[in-house]
């Protein structure tokens, strides 16, 4: 295409004008938001060659954790077996979930928002927003019937989708007014009765892990407990900086948080008085200067003399949990510098799958009535193996450790809430006189969450471990994937198969 709007003669990019490479890239968005509602319409055929009957037609019983059909669009959808969601996933390069969404979204598109669905094809609006719109009634709270989505297609589909997320949540508000879908609440005012849904909530977003080790909280209170929290995290803030901290407001707000979590211990605002009586205390009032002191002031010390001098002794200090407890699995490179063993800067943080600081582990581990637990180091390389069809600790442990998450293709779950499976099934009849086929052994586990557990234990998609820590899968229709510590990798792509699928009746 470069080529051929650069012209005869043209070989090189930047022959190209500033008109010819306006027209490419017009040409080529184009040709995404093409591909995209092309996409859509795949996702939503597939769905089609993965009715309920599909699963009924495969299975003349069934048995715990076994397929069944699953909403994944609003109400009037089409219902879908689960399991198929995963194929499509991994032959695209996205996660399960994120396959999910995609046919849930068509589905919702093509039975549901019909007007929109056939913009998308036509080209009229683009298929990120149909999709969006498509999010926004399916989740929407109370749940939509199929002619309140109707009438939210209709409004869209008159402005050609060219919707923003704030008119698109007052459409959905009125759409839910109008239609009757929640209950009024007789407490609030008439007029907005309706539209009353309980907004509190506190989310810590523990998937998204900042490079510098800090996560995102969002909550929603009560007035009068967000206003208490309020003066809490101010007071602590304050304290810090009266003991000497140097750091920004927002970051001694955010520490604060984390006190007050901790039951107020890190600043061991729970000292005894004879730190302030010997001049080596802050006082902590309570919230405003005026407010009058308790008859048993609490202290936090800064003393920076002897402990031994101002501390209080064992019966003195309150009984109080340990404020943080830290399990750290780190994974270091090595070297030897003469007979010293030098450690990397940096480790590997379990929670979140991020690399951490070990100057920043040791902040963590520095704050008062931290309980740090250091485990034995567990050699990843070694084969541990045990009788019976049970998991001890510590091969599970180490098992855990190797995969860090789910091991199936694209599949992003941390493994210690994950199932171990035996990749070879453990023989539960009587193997007296014969090897166990499927043994409890560090090379017949693997970490799988148990979406993904069931999916292997009931489906036709299989895997073998071709080297520690390192997955080779196959899926039903023949496609190979590999998958090791560093992600999934889509091997050589198999020839059509050509079998057929039960349809939707």
């Amino acid at each position: 295409m470069i080529e051929a709007l650069a012209g005869p003669g043209a070989g090189e990019v930047d022959d190209l004008t500033a008109s010819d490479l306006l027209a490419l890239a017009r040409e080529r968005k184009a040709v995404e938001e093409q591909a995209a509602a092309d996409l859509l319409e795949v996702a939503a055929r597939w769905a089609d060659l993965h009715p309920p009957e599909s699963i009924h037609d495969a299975a003349s019983f069934t048995v715990p954790g076994c397929e069944h059909e699953e909403p994944i669009a609003g109400e009037g959808a089409p219902l879908v077996a689960e399991f198929c969601v995963a194929e499509l996933g991994t032959v695209l390069g996205i996660s399960t979930t994120a396959a999910k969404k995609l046919i849930g979204h068509a589905l919702e598109l093509r039975h549901r928002l019909p007007r929109l669905w056939e913009q998308v094809h036509a080209g009229q609006v683009p298929a990120w927003r149909a999709r969006a719109v498509a999010e926004a009634t399916i989740h929407a709270a109370p749940s939509l019937t199929r002619e309140a989505a109707g009438f939210v297609d209709s409004q869209v589909a008159a402005v050609a989708g060219r919707i923003g997320q704030a008119q698109l949540d007052r459409l959905l508000a009125e759409t839910i007014r109008r239609y009757d879908l929640a209950t009024a609440d007789p407490t609030k005012d008439p007029e907005e009765g309706w539209q009353h849904v309980d907004p509190r909530h506190v989310t810590v977003d523990k998937d998204d892990v900042h490079y510098a080790g800090t996560l995102h909280l969002e909550a929603d209170l009560d007035l009068a407990d967000a206003l208490d929290l309020d003066r809490a995290v101010a007071h602590h803030a304050a304290l810090q900086k009266a003991l000497g901290s140097t750091e920004s407001l927002d970051v001694r707000r955010a520490k604060a948080l984390g006190d007050l979590a901790r039951t107020q211990t890190a600043l061991d605002l729970h000292a005894q008085d004879d730190s302030a009586q010997n001049g080596s205390g802050f006082e902590a009032r309570g919230a405003h200067p005026q407010e009058p002191r308790d008859e048993a002031p609490r202290t936090a010390r800064t003393s920076t003399t002897d402990e031994a001098s101002t501390s209080p002794t064992e019966d003195d200090k309150p009984d109080l949990p340990a404020a943080r407890e830290v399990v750290i699995h780190a994974h270091f490179d090595a070297t030897l510098s003469g007979e010293q063993t030098v450690f990397g800067p940096t480790g590997r943080m379990e929670n979140g799958q991020r690399l951490i600081l070990l100057d920043q582990i040791r902040s963590w581990c520095a704050d008062s009535r931290t309980k740090v637990t250091i485990k034995p180091v567990i050699d990843l390389n070694t084969q541990l193996t045990a009788q019976g069809y049970d998991i001890p600790d510590r091969i599970r442990e180490q098992v855990i450790l190797r995969d860090r998450t789910c091991v199936f293709p694209r599949c992003t779950r941390p493994a210690r809430g994950c199932d171990i499976d035996h990749i070879v099934e453990y023989d539960h009849a009587d193997t007296e006189g014969r090897p166990q086929p499927g043994p409890t052994q560090t090379d017949n586990l693997a970490c799988l969450c148990r979406f993904h557990h069931r999916l292997k234990t009931h489906s036709p998609w299989n895997y073998r471990m071709t080297e520690p820590g390192v997955f080779e899968w196959t899926s039903p229709h023949g496609h190979h994937y590999r998958r090791d510590h560093t992600g999934t990798t889509a091997l050589d792509p198999p020839e059509p198969p050509g079998i057929p699928r039960p349809r939707r009746r």
